[in-house]
């Protein structure tokens, strides 16, 4: 099942690039955007990731807490957050659990059996956790709407 503007985000557990276990509920009471990559070192998502990152006064300014989440494993991660200067939290989904349960697994990627990665795809949920607004992308080569998320960030305040 595909999650959707107006369902409630389903919580989860995943550890960070430090190999630190977070979960949602965490930030509850904070707008977060959680950006689905379909993986590190790979040039759309190191491109979208440094957007994120040089967008980070906005999305503070905003009051929004930024998750980056791959299936990468948490020693990925931090190599990548170390190489890019990553400044907001990237979550390992290692076992493909939370991409399963928001309905945007890409299968078979980039023509390889078996290599399931993360459709790329943007969830913001309000303070309760509600999805506000929700972006997946069929084509792993297509990035987000920058101004779009940070124009519906302005209306959850």
């Amino acid at each position: 099942m595909i999650l959707k503007e107006g369902d409630m985000a389903p919580e989860f557990e995943l550890p960070d690039s430090k190999n630190k276990m977070r979960k949602l509920s965490e930030f509850k009471g904070t707008n977060v955007v959680l950006a689905f990559f379909p993986g590190a070192f790979t040039g759309v998502c190191t491109k979208e990731m440094c957007s994120f990152r040089d967008s980070m006064t906005a999305f503070n300014d905003l009051k929004a807490k930024v998750l980056g989440i791959s299936v990468d494993t948490p020693f990925a991660l931090a190599k990548f957050a170390e190489t890019y200067n990553l400044n907001f939290d990237l979550l390992s989904d290692h076992s493909k659990k939370i991409i399963s349960e928001y309905g945007i697994v890409h299968k078979n990627f980039i023509g390889l059996s078996k290599l399931d990665v993360s459709k790329r795809s943007v969830f913001i949920l309000d303070k309760t956790g509600k999805i506000a607004y929700a972006w997946i992308s069929e084509d792993p080569g297509k990035e987000p709407d920058y101004e779009a998320i940070k124009k519906k960030l302005s209306t959850l305040n």
